[in-house]
């Protein structure tokens, strides 16, 4: 395309974004997509099943989250491999398996950091990841968790992580807290808490969070 052409057709893709900020959002998903497709195949050699994901969550709670645990892993899951494709097994709306593309489109910038028990050479056999499956398989369809509570009646995400490393392999990955040791200070904190639970804040639940799994000593990068 000749450079004199080259500026009225940008100005007119300009104009067509502008005017129609739906198409740009559908671009913007359609290019992050294809930005995780690109990093997954990359880094998808260097997988273990059973190996843990973490992301910024661009989720209405997740600056809550972040603020409250002062940490930006908002979100995470557990990776298995299904036939040749990864997917992540995740407590959202409800929980779920999910492509691991699109697990990591939906994070913030597509940055996503991926972690393994210390000894998982070793520990997970094929028998071991099958009892991991196992203790999982339970909770799959069960509806997200907006309260973290500790039944399985709902599943938050890293409750899940939790459950299953402890039920299927014996490992206890992160430090499990109550409510009341988180930073609830900031408002937008306290905001979100007055939308779930008004005046009855369950200061005692037992609550795993994102980070606490992220910092166990059990894991490695």
């Amino acid at each position: 395309m000749k450079s004199w052409l080259l500026l009225p057709f940008l100005l007119l893709t300009a104009l067509t974004l502008a005017a129609y900020p739906r198409l740009h959002h559908h671009l913007l998903r359609y290019q992050s997509h294809r930005a995780a497709e690109a990093a997954t195949a990359q880094i998808a050699p260097q997988l273990r099943d059973g190996d843990l994901i973490f992301h910024t969550s661009r989720s209405a709670q997740s600056r809550a989250i972040q603020l409250a645990t002062h940490s930006p892993w908002s979100h995470c899951g557990i990776m298995y491999k299904n036939g040749a494709n990864w997917q992540v097994f995740e407590a959202v709306q409800p929980v779920k398996r999910t492509p691991l593309a699109d697990w990591v489109a939906r994070g913030q910038g597509g940055h996503f950091v991926t972690k393994r028990l210390r000894d998982a050479a070793t520990v997970l056999t094929p028998a071991a990841l099958a009892r991991l499956k196992a203790a999982g398989r339970p909770m799959l369809g069960h509806n997200y968790d907006l309260y973290f509570g500790w039944s399985d009646d709902r599943i938050y995400c890293s409750e899940l992580i939790w459950k299953v490393y402890e039920r299927g392999r014996g490992r206890r990955l992160g430090q499990l807290q109550h409510l009341r040791d988180f930073d609830l200070s900031h408002p937008a904190v306290q905001a979100k808490l007055r939308e779930r639970y008004d005046d009855s804040l369950p200061l005692n639940e037992t609550v795993i969070s994102p980070v606490s799994i992220f910092n166990s000593p059990e894991l490695v990068t």
